[in-house]
């Protein structure tokens, strides 16, 4: 089963960053009526640049292809880190009923990066002088 672990872990963040993003590119979800207005500004802003959104959705959608085809995985949870980390601070300082699947990602990414065999050592080198 330990062996098994840091595969299930690598295909399960990708399905939520490949599913997520093409919902997100393709507007397959409609935002939540009850949106916090910090939130629904902070999106207004992402959406205003015309730019910024469809690339966030875009780089998730192909680091998460990534992931599911287990290619590239560093490079994939090295780009994918900054936007783990917003996700997280979005849902624990304007939408916390969402954190709980924020703190499941951080965890999965945790373990992939720094305990996961086929990974870590890999992301271990890059905080090495």
């Amino acid at each position: 089963m330990k062996a098994k672990l840091p595969l299930i872990a690598r295909i399960l963040l990708g399905l939520i960053f490949f599913i997520f993003g093409i919902a997100g590119l393709f507007n397959l979800m409609p935002p939540p009526p009850n949106m916090p207005e910090k939130l629904m500004t902070f999106m207004s802003g992402l959406m205003a640049t015309t730019y910024f959104f469809p690339l966030l959705k875009i780089t998730e959608i192909v680091c998460g292809a990534l992931l599911l085809l287990g290619m590239f995985v560093p490079l994939a949870l090295v780009v994918l880190a900054p936007i783990v980390i917003n996700i997280f601070m979005v849902h624990a300082f304007m939408e916390p009923s969402g954190l709980p699947m924020a703190i499941a990602i951080v965890i999965l990414m945790i373990y992939l990066s720094f305990f996961a065999k086929p990974y870590s050592v890999k992301i271990k080198q890059l905080f090495q002088k």
